[in-house]
């Protein structure tokens, strides 16, 4: 079986360009695969209740260079009064007081 490096679509054998991008197809084995996340490698650094605001913070840590995830919560699917869902920004254990200092200094605490 043969993949799209572009467009992820798996193919029979055979077929050796992707119809719809006109990319040669490779084999799954020699696609990157992305790192797996454990959840024994991440920690808490903070919690919110604003989506926009846990944005905010990734985003200044990955221009700082340290990787980050946000972790919600909410439930889009069914509407409730008031912001009572914890959203929570996890860093790698390795990054957690680069992070944590950076956060203070962007907080300005």
């Amino acid at each position: 079986m043969a993949v799209c490096p572009n467009c992820k679509y798996e193919y029979v054998k055979g077929i050796t360009i992707c119809p719809d991008c006109r990319t040669n197809l490779v084999d799954p084995n020699l696609l990157k695969q992305p790192p797996a996340l454990e959840e024994k490698d991440w920690k808490i650094i903070f919690t919110s209740d604003q989506e926009y605001e846990m944005q905010m913070l990734k985003d200044n840590l990955a221009s700082a260079g340290i990787e980050a995830m946000i972790f919600s919560q909410k439930d889009r699917n069914i509407p409730t009064p008031g912001d009572l869902s914890i959203i929570s920004l996890l860093v790698r254990n390795e990054s957690v007081d680069d992070a944590i200092n950076f956060i203070n200094e962007v907080l300005g605490e």
